[in-house]
């Protein structure tokens, strides 16, 4: 019977430790992914999270209330699969990381990007060992290959449920210097988005807020924070 059945089927669920982790059983039947792949978790922490989530499901299963299940699908099925792949896509993100491309004007939005974004300019040097150059503009200019060479030592060491977190934290932000900040504790996970909406929310001090814009953006500022949640579950 597929995990994914549009009604609910099992009566109890429990967390169960498994040889290579834990992993999380309905009426004693272990949990799959969608490709049928046994979920095997890193911790007990994700698994309990897991586990609450298929536990809260009432009539019919609802795949959209189960975030932290669709994301360790999402690291069995896809990113265990293609890591090295995953890797490098992510780190590219660094040869065009969003705070190193800045406006030459109006004056504010300069000096916003400046104070928002120079300080993780400065942290990426100092703690990732890769220093960026700013650009002005969207053109795009490649970094120096020794930094993109130290940003992607950094990704390729994630596991693939770590890696999953990383991509959406990276790419929902647009910055690797950014999410790399959330799984290092330099930053917050609101922190993180409040600083990828600099752009965003000068033009709406001066232009105005759209309203399905905003809901947009509310979808993927839960979806970033949810993603940091995620990694925290990794460890």
């Amino acid at each position: 019977m597929s995990e994914w059945a549009a009604k609910r089927f099992w009566e109890k669920t429990d967390v169960i430790e498994a040889d290579a982790g834990y992993t999380v059983h309905l009426d004693g039947r272990g949990v799959r992914s969608p490709l049928k792949t046994p979920v095997v978790v890193p911790t007990r922490a994700m698994a309990e999270a897991i586990a609450e989530e298929w536990a809260a499901q009432e009539d019919k299963i609802d795949p959209l209330s189960m975030p932290v299940t669709r994301a360790c699908n999402a690291a069995l099925d896809k990113v265990a699969v293609q890591h090295a792949e995953v890797a490098q896509m992510l780190a590219d993100y660094g040869d065009s990381d969003l705070i190193c491309y800045r406006a030459d004007s109006p004056e504010g939005l300069v000096a916003a990007q400046a104070e928002g974004w120079d300080p993780l300019v400065d942290w990426s040097a100092t703690e990732l060992g890769a220093p960026l150059q700013l650009r002005v503009g969207v053109m795009h200019e490649p970094q120096p290959p020794q930094s993109l060479a130290a940003l992607h030592g950094h990704v390729e060491r994630f596991d693939p449920f770590a890696l999953t977190a990383v991509h959406d934290l990276v790419a929902i932000s647009g910055s690797l210097v950014l999410g790399l900040a959330v799984t290092r504790e330099r930053l917050e996970a609101q922190e993180a988005w409040d600083l990828s909406r600099i752009d965003e929310e000068w033009q709406i001090s001066q232009w105005g807020e759209d309203e399905e814009a905003a809901a947009q953006a509310e979808i993927k500022r839960r979806d970033l924070l949810q993603a940091a949640r995620f990694f925290q579950l990794c460890a």
